[in-house]
């Protein structure tokens, strides 16, 4: 797992939505790869109670704890992990064997500052679910930015954002702010899985976020999951954003009874791609799964999801 640390100056933390587009596949691969079924088990997120180590209890002791807590949400048979502390780089990593014991070592760092213990054993514990699943992508950053995005949709993850803050501390004689956040997305790319999350079991964490800097991030990722659901040819759509769809339809609509066929083009930046047919067609990413629905362009409608199961009225 990648650790961005403590980095001098809010700027050097990575901000924005510069891996979305891997987070949306992400997600569609773990509606295919799970299941709906399997995915509604994943529910009940994991109580901040269940990963707090106290001042007064062993560290390593309240360490193991937490990593079986990680194991039993995410369903781990027979699993078992073993932590130890060591200097190095990253903020954790695990070691993918065979099993059923899987070594995972975390930053010795966290020996004197416990309050993301929960947070890397979240991102490691789910990197063995992955890997018992044979989930995985080519390259690092892909394949971090897919456990990432596993870790908190399956209700562990959401430590992760919360490991997101700004402090001040004192270097020398001057009042510096620092900035520090665990993983490889960024603070508002979280906040959007966490808030498709939240459409989809009805689930508010926001309270238990823990820092300013994290609840709004929560937010601002929560507003790009809003304006998805919002997008034509749902019905939930804004009045300019219908009324340019109405002259995209228009214009498929007189392409295709002139010539009988739809000039080839890629697909707008909301992913709507006109298709011809009779009737014609309309495809468009699920706001959940990013699957691609395709409904005929027939007026009001409402579209399911095969995949997720979500549904979506849709006005075409």
């Amino acid at each position: 797992m990648a650790d961005d640390g403590a980095t001098p100056g809010v700027g050097e933390v990575e901000r924005g939505f510069p891996h979305l587009a891997t987070v949306r596949t992400a997600l569609t691969a773990l509606y295919k790869r799970l299941s709906y079924d399997t995915i509604s088990t994943f529910a009940a997120s994991v109580l901040p109670g269940q990963v707090a180590i106290g001042a007064g209890t062993d560290l390593h002791l309240g360490t193991q704890d937490v990593a079986r807590v990680m194991v039993r949400h995410l369903r781990l048979p027979r699993a078992r992990i073993v932590v130890s502390f060591r200097d190095m780089v990253h903020a954790g990593r695990v070691e993918l064997a065979a099993g059923p014991e899987y070594f995972v070592e975390l930053n010795s760092r966290f020996t004197t500052d416990r309050r993301d213990i929960g947070a890397c054993l979240a991102h490691e514990v789910t990197h063995v679910y992955l890997h018992r699943l044979d989930l995985w992508w080519p390259g690092t950053r892909d394949n971090e930015i897919l456990t990432d995005t596993a870790s908190v949709f399956l209700g562990a993850g959401w430590l992760l954002l919360d490991a997101f803050r700004q402090e001040s501390v004192i270097r020398g004689d001057r009042l510096v702010r620092t900035a520090s956040k665990l993983g490889y997305l960024t603070p508002e790319e979280f906040g959007y899985v966490l808030a498709v999350r939240a459409r989809v079991f009805h689930e508010d964490i926001e309270p238990w976020l823990s820092s300013a800097q994290a609840r709004d991030a929560y937010r601002a990722g929560a507003e790009v999951a809003r304006a998805e659901s919002r997008c034509p040819p749902l019905a939930g759509a804004g009045w300019a954003a219908r009324r340019a769809y109405a002259a995209r339809r228009r214009r498929a609509v007189e392409a295709w009874r002139r010539h009988g066929r739809l000039p080839a083009r890629a697909a707008e930046a909301d992913g709507v791609v006109f298709e011809g047919g009779d009737p014609l067609r309309v495809s468009f990413p699920c706001p959940t799964c990013h699957q691609r629905l395709r409904v005929p362009v027939r007026g009001r409608l409402r579209a399911r999801c095969v995949l997720c199961r979500a549904e979506w009225d849709c006005d075409t």
